[in-house]
């Protein structure tokens, strides 16, 4: 029996891994006893599982650490080669007497032929799905034999690349030729203009052994309608059925330890054998919604559905967790262009976050500590959206599960990026296939806001010039159009249609490009006028488009981690092992010099030069993301590129590969305040704004607002108040504008700092500081900076004073400790001023006294 809503309604939801518990089930998961090897050699050693080729090599020393030095190179042939995993398992007696023993790989990277015992079970195509088979006929009581046979991806993709007619734009691929499209693996591990070639091999996920019997559950999934104080909850159960009968299925749902539904009985079902699908439909008196990082809370229900026999034996049940709210894209034509935001629970939220990437090359290596410690990151950093970008991997449930608790939305891009693809059938039919599977298992998060079909191939083929660039003929190009047509404005489409209705999905990010002033009334966009188009930071308050997903600058990563993969002898950005780590070659760390030279005087030496490409990224960034934000609600959205990175190297991110803060981070997260002022220059004018997030219960901001202009010496010259006010949530209000000749009566620009302050309930809030000249231009003084350690909560406070400005004073410890953390760094103090910033760390107060040391900008070119 069938039980199904009619009318209109908003998807709601979320997802946790299942567990199933019975007498008629049993799984394992297969960890130990790997072995690996190459079948040219026929030498077995122990193996990780999951884990990758290369880190099995490293963990012999059969291969040195890509990640130092130069050694990327070396170990270039890893990928040309076959490479064999094996291990025994035991299966008992019971076991066998089971219906069905089956194998499930949760991922195997990436061509694959699997045996169990000498039979052939299972061939692999495909590294972002899961794989199963019956093998049951194949078993025996006692040790079994398990052998997964990978093939090289090179060696299996270059006889296509050689008989195909064209040439594939995958301008990514480091090896210049593109087999990567061929490929259905993570993009990037072929390289990218942040992170190095390493084609991996592996069981990157785990390897489970089910038994069961009569009836299992596959998947449970969950559609809510919000209907006033009432949610109406749809639940299909997908099942798999050996033994034709009838059967109950129980729905129950807990908030805590708290019942949030009556107690019913199951709901017979009379199944035949075969896979097969029934629904059931219940109630919630006022269901708690689940809001975005800073709007409210994220209560996360557990939804579970039991299965049992006529009887009342229990023979499986899936639980996860659930979070009600609606979620609703706006992406349609209005009278400035074409909209695009996001609305939750009803009201249109300014989206703040960033552009994610894998955060390893070698992805089992990735820990439930690092998933925890990047989200903690995103929500100190008051974030509410992140981007899972499309030349990565579809992540693994952790990512999603901390996703839904700490309120961080989710932009997730189908696995595709910067390139056209193969349209033949087995490409598209393995297209659909994982489109289908990672939706099914990724749509009942309550963070999956939306998603999307591609990065940036769109706008590629109308701007990127690959026709003439390949030479392509017309027929060529139409052809391979037609390809992307039918692969993103059908397959992946109806997969999100047939399977997760009322999703928000576009084709392709950004939907506008960004060299005409039209560009940025329509849609998302990516704007690389900044770093690709050499213009300077300023630009950023003049291209202003409705949504930016995508924009940034390049920085190095500190020197701890510099000194993780180089030697004293590399410090120079043009040394062979800084060039290999940087894969920006076009511009890279010329680029990072040329703006740096127009902005600041010239670094001292290495370390100087690494301190200050990170305050330049980070100012740089904080003009824009004040920018987008002054100009809500016609820009709704600001996704910076790029959040971490892969591997140690310079690039885009705010946090390296080490989860350390650059100067970005915490100008992102002083940026993406719920409160913040912002002022700007316009035609001679100088604007202040007050910016304000959105609370989930509408409530008005309460502030009182000082702009003050000083001296250098920070003597004042003008003072004005505005009295206490109630701002509404959401918006950005221009609350003062001045003359800027009127302001400075005749004052140097460089001898002159507009000063910016809130207050909120006797609570001063992050000053900002408006300079009316670049840092050169400005006669910095030695600061005579000082402070005092005091032991406070889970670590020291750190109080700072200076007795002059002091610019961008960064906080380091001489030998740090992992999982330390200043909660503020890369702060200006007028003269005078002092700031406590709280470190989290073990240490006490005295050991940090002694191995604090403080940099300021002065230091970068004055020793």
């Amino acid at each position: 029996m069938n039980i199904k809503l009619t009318g209109r309604f908003l998807l709601v939801i979320f997802f946790l891994s299942f567990f199933t518990k019975s007498i008629y089930s049993q799984v394992d998961t297969l960890k130990s006893g790997w072995e690996f090897g190459r079948p040219d050699e026929r030498i077995w050693r122990s193996a990780t599982v999951p884990g990758t080729v290369h880190t099995d090599l490293l963990a012999h020393h059969l291969i040195p650490d890509p990640f130092k030095g130069m050694n990327e190179k070396a170990v270039q042939w890893v990928d040309k080669k076959d490479w064999w995993y094996r291990c025994t398992f035991n299966v008992t007696e019971a076991q066998l007497k089971q219906d069905v023993v089956e194998l499930e790989f949760l991922g195997l990277d990436t061509y694959a032929e699997v045996s169990v015992n000498n039979r052939d079970v299972l061939v692999t195509n495909n590294m972002f799905r899961a794989w199963s088979a019956d093998v049951k006929r194949h078993l025996k009581p006692g040790k079994n034999t398990l052998l997964i046979k990978f093939e090289s991806p090179i060696k299996h993709d270059m006889p296509r690349f050689l008989r195909d007619s064209v040439i594939y734009p995958a301008g990514n691929d480091a090896s210049d030729i593109p087999l990567s499209v061929y490929a259905r693996k993570a993009p990037y591990h072929y390289g990218w203009d942040w992170g190095p070639r390493l084609v991996t091999s592996g069981v990157w996920r785990p390897v489970i052994l089910k038994a069961w019997s009569a009836a299992t559950i596959r998947n449970v999934s969950y559609t809510t309608a919000l209907e006033g104080k009432k949610a109406r909850v749809n639940v299909k159960v997908q099942l798999t059925v050996t033994r034709p009968g009838t059967y109950l299925l129980t729905p129950a749902l807990t908030l805590g330890n708290s019942s949030a539904i009556a107690n019913r009985p199951g709901k017979a079902f009379t199944l035949p054998e075969g896979d097969t699908t029934c629904e059931l439909s219940y109630e919630v008196n006022s269901p708690q919604r689940w809001w975005p990082n800073g709007m409210g809370a994220q209560p996360l229900y557990q939804a579970t559905v039991y299965l049992t026999t006529a009887e009342k034996t229990t023979l499986a049940q899936l639980s996860k967790k659930i979070g009600f709210r609606t979620i609703e894209v706006e992406n349609k034509p209005d009278a400035q262009g074409e909209s695009f935001f996001v609305k939750v629970n009803g009201r249109p939220v300014f989206m703040k976050g960033s552009n994610y990437i894998p955060q390893d090359n070698f992805l089992p290596r990735v820990t439930k500590e690092k998933y925890r410690r990047l989200f903690d990151d995103m929500q100190e950093s008051h974030f509410n959206m992140v981007r899972v970008w499309g030349g990565g991997i579809y992540e693994n449930d952790e990512f999603y599960d901390l996703a839904d608790e700490k309120g961080i939305l989710v932009w997730q891009d189908f696995m595709y990026a910067c390139t056209l693809y193969p349209g033949d059938r087995t490409f598209l039919e393995n297209a659909r296939m994982e489109a289908i599977y990672n939706i099914n298992r990724l749509k009942d998060h309550a963070s999956l806001a939306l998603w999307c079909g591609n990065n940036e191939i769109a706008v590629a083929i109308k701007n990127w010039g690959w026709q003439d660039g390949y030479a392509y003929t017309n027929l060529q190009y139409e052809s391979m159009q037609r390809a992307y047509d039918k692969l993103f404005k059908e397959i992946l489409p109806n997969a999100v249609k047939d399977h997760d209705p009322g999703r928000f999905y576009f084709h392709s990010s950004p939907i506008s490009n960004w060299g005409k002033p039209e560009d940025f009334t329509r849609g998302d966009n990516h704007y690389w006028g900044i770093w690709h188009g050499m213009e300077w930071f300023e630009a950023f308050n003049t291209h202003i488009p409705r949504f930016m997903s995508e924009y940034g600058f390049q920085s190095f990563p500190g020197m701890a981690t510099i000194d993780s993969f180089a030697t004293k002898d590399d410090y120079h950005i043009f040394s062979n092992v800084m060039q290999s780590h940087q894969k920006s070659p076009a511009k890279g760390n010329t680029a990072i010099k040329i703006y740096m030279d127009h902005y600041y005087n010239t670094p001292v030496d290495f370390p100087a030069f690494v301190y200050l490409s990170q305050v330049l990224q980070a100012e740089g960034m904080k003009v824009a993301i004040e920018a987008h934000r002054r100009n809500m609600p016609y820009c709704m959205g600001t996704l910076y590129w790029q959040l971490n990175d892969c591997w140690p190297g310079p690039s885009w991110s705010g946090r390296d590969y080490y989860g350390r803060w650059k100067a970005l981070q915490y100008y992102a997260k002083r940026a993406f305040e719920p409160v913040i002022t912002s002022t700007v220059e316009e035609n001679g004018q100088l604007k202040t704004f007050v910016i304000t997030a959105e609370h989930g219960n509408n409530a008005k901001w309460d502030l009182e607002l000082k702009l003050v202009l000083t001296d250098l010496q920070g003597q004042i010259i003008s003072l004005k108040k505005i009295p206490a006010r109630k701002y509404a949530d959401g918006a950005s209000t221009l609350v003062n504008t001045v003359a800027i000749n009127d302001l400075l009566q005749g004052r140097p620009r460089n001898e002159v700092i507009f000063y910016t302050e809130l207050v909120n309930n006797n609570n001063v809030l992050n000053p900002n500081l408006y300079y009316f000249a670049a840092a050169k231009e400005i006669a910095l003084q030695e600061p005579g900076i000082s402070f005092t350690c005091k032991a406070a909560g889970d670590g020291v406070d750190v109080t700072v004073t200076t007795k002059q400005l002091a610019r961008n004073i960064y906080l380091g410890l001489s030998t740090a400790i992992e999982g330390e953390h200043f909660e503020d760094n890369f702060f200006d103090l007028l003269p005078g001023m002092q700031r406590t910033v709280h470190l989290r760390t073990g240490r006490t107060a005295a050991a940090i006294q002694q191995q604090l040391k403080i940099t300021s900008l002065v230091d970068t070119y004055k020793k």
